[in-house]
């Protein structure tokens, strides 16, 4: 298991090696990391019944501008099966590591639009591995936005502006996420990515997915309704995906590429909780545990609201700071820290964070 590995893993701190092999002792005695096959069956059932329920809308109501409601159920239930996709390539789903790998490229090219391949290799690899470390995490690589302070250096005439301001700007640019998504999936699809081992049956899903769909809103509402239902249902899936991904790390501390931190603390110092419990969870699929997501990613989902006391009281114990937000206020140090960095001010939390780790 994929934990029990870095456990075990020798740092040049024996010390901090014990601090996380520690605390994964008592959630293996706890039963956490089990599977819930039934829990996951329900959300089959459930995703199922919802499509359904879904398409039968965008048939039934025709040709209306009550699409767009329609539209704004496609975009959630794309978001929701993605959470899906999201926990089947964490292996939370199945034992069967090949079984877990179909289910997610299925879902993730012909339900989300997404390249399972490209995802992969994006979240996975990079980014639970090196959480907010800058020249390494994509999620923080410069783009339409700067997340790190350094990459404002130079900037000049319009592009500074806007960087200097860019924290205003967050929510819009929130509702091309989806079109994001699609668009980067397609072009490494294109490209042969090497992360991407099923080239063409992704390539194929993800064609039937990006035409298929459209055409399907088109066919149900009419060529205008249709092309506007598409343009919102992807606004929304943008801005829920976004709304439910950015919050647990933008913000946090970022990390020097130099900068060597043990895992419990790179994972815990770099990652942000949203209260709420159990409605909240629903909503972002789990992710407001993000600490604990991080820590333990092969864990249920499910699960993640019954391991956070452990990890707290834990954290605690070995002085490390745990952080949690309410969703509101998540985006308010979004916002901000965006204005900062775009401004090319230090982050506020990096001294402390590369002061303590920068020797190891």
């Amino acid at each position: 298991m994929l934990e029990q590995r870095r456990a075990n893993r020798g740092t040049e701190n024996q010390e901090f090696t014990s601090d996380f092999s520690a605390l994964m002792a008592q959630v293996k005695e706890a039963g956490l990391l089990a599977r819930r096959p039934g829990w996951n069956t329900l959300r089959f059932v459930l995703l199922g019944l919802s499509y359904v329920v879904a398409f039968a809308m965008l048939f039934l109501i025709g040709e209306s501008w009550w699409q767009m409601a329609t539209a704004v159920v496609f975009g959630i239930l794309f978001t929701q099966t993605a959470y899906v996709a999201h926990d089947a390539a964490h292996r939370q789903i199945f034992t069967n590591g090949k079984v877990g790998e179909w289910v997610s490229t299925i879902i993730g090219n012909l339900f989300i639009g997404l390249s399972y391949g490209w995802w992969l290799k994006k979240h996975n690899a990079l980014h639970h591995a090196n959480p907010n470390k800058a020249g390494v995490d994509g999620d923080i690589a410069p783009g339409a936005l700067i997340f790190d302070p350094e990459d404002a250096q130079g900037l000049t005439g319009v592009r500074k502006w806007f960087a200097s301001h860019q924290g205003w700007f967050f929510f819009p640019l929130l509702t091309l996420a989806g079109l994001q998504l699609h668009v980067n999936s397609i072009k490494a699809i294109i490209k042969g990515q090497s992360s991407i081992k099923r080239r063409w049956i992704e390539g194929i899903f993800l064609a039937i997915r990006m035409i298929g769909f459209p055409i399907i809103a088109i066919w149900a509402a009419g060529p205008l309704i249709g092309s506007v239902f598409f343009i919102v249902q992807v606004m929304v899936f943008g801005l829920h995906m976004g709304g439910s991904f950015a919050p647990n790390h933008k913000g946090q501390p970022i990390v020097p590429k130099d900068v060597k931190i043990d895992f419990l603390r790179r994972q815990t110092l770099m990652s942000r909780n949203i209260s709420g419990g159990r409605p909240m969870g629903f909503l972002m699929g789990g992710l407001n545990y993000q600490i604990e997501h991080h820590l333990f990613p092969s864990m249920p989902s499910v699960n993640l609201h019954k391991v956070q006391p452990m990890v707290r009281e834990y954290c605690a114990q070995k002085d490390i700071k745990y952080t949690e937000t309410t969703l509101f206020e998540s985006f308010g140090i979004i916002v901000r820290y965006l204005n900062r960095a775009g401004l090319g001010q230090a982050d506020p939390f990096d001294c402390p964070v590369t002061a303590q780790f920068r020797s190891r």
